[in-house]
């Protein structure tokens, strides 16, 4: 296992409403509260498995990825090249092992490619047999999750679905997704959303603000960078009112040093 050490349209008018406007709020509110409990809901579960959460919908699929089939067993990549089912995780909130773990590339907006820990890109053989040995992406390595009713399946380039056979192999050999075909993609990327720089700078130190004002306007012809050594009092009371960028900009422009102000 020492691969894997490197590894604009008009608005619509309701009944009960006069300009579309109250109806237009409650959705929002809606979609927002529900974005928000799913969120809690997944940081939850990433608690409670080692980071690992469960994708609902095809752009959530980048990153390190593991298929689970079954209760808390991940298909398992051999040195072979072939694919089985690892032995149940007893404990839960370690995770998928490493041979359990793949790389997931987007290719459109519904497909993906995996590759293993072994380096090697995931596909279907001749014999529907769930393989890892190729060195690129081609139709055959192409995957499509198929989201349906909180259910997911994966789909092969040869229109069938992944399963485990009596013999503990992975293939896709059946052309509809019964409950044999079941499974759950988990993903371990951080849940946790970096703040915009807007929002640094609203927040953060005012002398670092300045400073990251100027290096991103300043020419740095000599090397030398300038800041206005005036009072800075004025930029907490400009931060207060929302004039932060306007009160920066002045204080630069003062400086008659950059090509760049107005």
């Amino acid at each position: 296992m020492s691969e894997y050490s490197f590894v604009k349209g008009g608005k619509l008018k309701l009944k009960g409403t006069t300009d579309g406007k109250s109806s237009s709020k409650k959705k929002k509110h809606k979609k927002r509260k529900h974005e928000k409990e799913v969120k809690d809901s997944r940081e939850i579960e990433a608690e409670q498995r080692g980071g690992w959460w469960q994708v609902s919908q095809t752009n959530e699929i980048t990153g390190n990825v593991a298929i689970e089939i079954g209760k808390n067993a991940y298909v398992y990549a051999m040195d072979t090249g072939m694919f089985t089912l690892g032995a149940p995780n007893s404990d839960s909130s370690i995770g998928p092992a490493p041979p359990e773990q793949f790389s997931a590339i987007a290719i459109s907006d519904r497909k993906i490619a995996l590759k293993s820990g072994y380096g090697k890109y995931i596909s279907v053989n001749a014999e529907n047999q769930v393989v890892g040995r190729s060195d690129a992406v081609g139709s055959r390595e192409q995957w499509e999750p198929v989201f349906e009713d909180g259910k997911t399946a994966l789909q092969g380039y040869n229109g069938c679905f992944i399963s485990c056979n009596s013999a503990g192999d992975i293939v896709a050999v059946n052309s509809k997704a019964g409950p044999e075909e079941m499974l759950k993609i988990y993903s371990n990327k951080s849940l946790v959303k970096k703040p915009k720089k807007s929002e640094e700078e609203e927040s953060g130190d005012l002398k670092d603000c300045e400073v990251d004002y100027v290096k991103k306007f300043q020419s740095f012809e000599d090397r030398r960078l300038r800041i206005n050594q005036e009072d800075s009092g004025n930029l907490e009371r400009a931060r207060t009112t929302g004039k932060l960028h306007e009160e920066l900009l002045d204080r630069r422009e003062k400086m008659k040093a950059d090509r760049y102000c107005k």
